[in-house]
C-alpha cells in the first residue's frame, strides 16, 4: 500500500452538499460510543456504507471479469444494484436525513465543516451522522469541535461555522469518505477545465 499516496488524499478538502446531524455526547462516554460503534453488526443507517466499500473492494476483480466474461459482469453488476436498492429502503426507514435539504460543508477525510445555528464550545465530543450524495452511504462517527466562529447567516439562518476533526471513525467508512473526495474533486476539476475551454482560455 502507499501510504504517503493514501495519506494525501485523506487530506484533499472539498466543498460538497450533503444532509447530516450531530449530538453532542460527554467526553468520558467516548470510549463506550466507540466500542459499540466497532463492535456492532451495521445499523440501517450504516449499511450503504459497508455495501459501497465492498463494492471498491470488488473493483479490481470486477474489472478481470468483464474483460473474460462479460456477461458475467453485467449479471453481478446487476445484484450490486439490487442490493443496492434494499440498502437504501432499509436507510429510507432508519433516518430523517432524506427528508432534509442538504447544506454546503467542507469536508475531508479528516474531518468536515459546517454551518449551525448555535455555538458550540471547542473541544466538545460529537456524534455525527452524514449522508454521502448521491451514494447515499451513511456514516456514523465521532469528531473534536475544533473552532466555531460567528459568520454571516446562511439561507436557513445558521450564524456559527463548525470546525471538526474526526476522532474516530471505521475504516471502511474512511475508505468510502476518501473515494467520495476523490470523485467529488475530480468532477469539479473537470468541470472548471471545460468552463475554461468554453471561455476560450483552454
Amino acid at each position: 500500500m502507499n501510504y504517503k499516496r493514501d495519506e494525501r488524499r485523506e487530506f484533499f478538502r472539498i466543498d460538497d452538499s450533503l444532509s447530516l446531524s450531530y449530538r453532542q455526547i460527554p467526553a468520558d462516554s467516548l470510549p463506550a460510543a466507540i466500542e459499540r460503534l466497532e463492535n456492532e453488526v451495521d445499523s440501517d443507517f450504516t449499511v450503504l456504507s459497508s455495501l459501497t466499500a465492498v463494492t471498491q473492494e470488488m473493483t479490481g476483480t470486477l474489472h478481470k471479469i468483464e474483460l473474460s466474461s462479460p456477461e458475467i459482469a453485467v449479471y453481478l453488476k446487476s445484484l450490486d444494484k439490487k442490493i443496492e436498492i434494499l440498502g437504501r429502503a432499509l436507510l429510507t426507514q432508519s433516518t430523517t436525513l432524506l427528508n432534509q435539504p442538504t447544506q454546503a460543508v467542507n469536508l475531508s477525510a479528516s474531518g468536515i465543516s459546517f454551518q449551525t445555528s448555535r455555538f458550540v464550545e471547542p473541544g466538545s465530543i460529537l456524534e455525527l451522522k452524514i449522508l454521502l450524495m448521491p451514494s447515499y452511504a451513511g456514516i456514523l462517527c465521532f469528531a473534536e469541535v475544533v473552532g466555531c466562529d460567528g459568520v454571516e447567516a446562511d439561507p436557513s439562518g445558521r450564524t456559527h461555522r463548525l470546525r471538526t476533526n474526526f476522532l474516530n471513525i471505521r475504516g471502511r467508512d474512511r475508505d468510502v469518505l476518501i473515494q467520495h473526495v476523490i470523485q467529488k474533486q475530480g468532477a469539479q476539476l473537470r468541470k472548471a477545465r471545460e468552463a475554461l475551454e468554453l471561455s476560450g482560455g483552454g
